[in-house]
């Protein structure tokens, strides 16, 4: 799964990295958690990207109330053209969540052990995501879910899932919504885990009020 990831960047970086056409606005975090506003990437009608902050965990447009999103803060690539929530976006509201790095706990008989998994040159990257718009009576949410997969080679002696990342060169593939499916299904198996590494990393990130350097500094 993905629960917990980083985004240290500039802004610069990001208009960089994604060609947008501004800044966007954003609170930079070391430990950003499921129900905070996450910066996302979506492709608008005229085919120009923009920078948005969604809800990190997503409501599905026809549910009857938004008290459970939480339970959705990641979608399985293997079902996601079946399931009820997260079909309709897969269809059509694809995007792209930006990211400096993740978390995640491998599970030993001692307790548990956090990793920092992040480009081996500290880059900027995108999980794979889809994003919907609820709304209900006076209401109106922005919300989205990660996209996991099973875990490559890196991963594995870690935790059997892992979030999506998406190559460069397929951003505007996977956030075309006039794209076939399969093609986007396709996409979401890639090999962009090579060029990741993963640093043990000490207990401080586990309380998710810690935020700042010390999360991602390698253990002693």
């Amino acid at each position: 799964m993905c629960g917990r990831f980083t985004l240290t960047a500039t802004p610069e970086s990001i208009v960089e990295h994604f060609q947008l056409p501004k800044p966007p606005r954003f609170q930079a975090s070391y430990n950003i958690a499921p129900a905070q506003k996450i910066l996302c990437i979506v492709e608008l009608e005229d085919k120009s990207l923009k920078a948005v902050n969604l809800f990190w965990g997503l409501v599905p447009s026809w549910s009857k109330d938004d008290k459970n999103s939480h339970h959705l803060i990641n979608a399985r690539a293997e079902t996601i053209r079946e399931k009820p929530s997260f079909r309709a976006a897969f269809h059509k509201r694809r995007c792209l969540v930006v990211a400096s790095g993740f978390y995640e706990w491998q599970k030993l008989e001692s307790g548990k052990q956090a990793f920092y998994i992040h480009r081996q040159d500290n880059q900027i990257f995108a999980f794979a995501g889809l994003w919907e718009h609820w709304e209900h009576e006076a209401k109106t949410l922005y919300s989205c879910t990660i996209i996991t997969t099973q875990a490559a080679e890196l991963m594995q002696p870690i935790h059997e899932r892992m979030p999506v990342i998406m190559p460069t060169e397929d951003y505007r593939d996977w956030l075309n919504k006039t794209s076939d499916e399969q093609l986007a299904l396709q996409l979401l198996n890639n090999s962009f885990y090579s060029s990741m590494i993963a640093t043990p990393i000490s207990d401080y990130v586990n309380n998710p009020r810690h935020d700042d350097e010390r999360c991602i500094q390698p253990k002693d």
